[in-house]
């Protein structure tokens, strides 16, 4: 009985917790949009912590654990937003050029995972 009190009572506080995770990425996004540039914001840590979260919620989801679900499921979500900030505020390379026309968000987020002497600056 008190092993389920305590499951319970530390279940909810992960939730609480896992808004000011969530926070976190809108806050970034936010400072983002202020400045109107992503420079100096880090893709590659973006997309670890986005792949923590997909780990985490395919775990919780094989235990069943609707906790692990609910924080990972918040997390992703504003991950998410803040990654769509940063493709949208991305300091392209060639963006002032007649014709210039912004990469396929997949073609973003290869280039997000590779390290920087492969990667092609966009």
């Amino acid at each position: 009985m008190e092993h389920k009190i305590l499951v319970i009572i530390f279940g909810n506080l992960l939730i609480f917790t896992s808004m000011f995770d969530a926070w976190k990425y809108i806050w970034n996004a936010q400072a983002i949009r202020k400045v109107g540039t992503a420079r100096g914001h880090s893709r590659k840590f973006l997309v670890a912590a986005i792949f923590n979260d997909t780990v985490k919620l395919i775990y919780g989801c094989l235990i069943f654990d609707i906790f692990i679900i609910l924080s990972s499921i918040l997390a992703m979500i504003t991950m998410g937003y803040n990654f769509y900030t940063q493709y949208l505020f991305y300091p392209y390379r060639y963006r002032n050029l007649l014709n210039w026309k912004r990469p396929s968000i997949f073609i973003y987020l290869i280039n997000a995972l590779l390290p920087n002497r492969l990667r092609r600056h966009l």
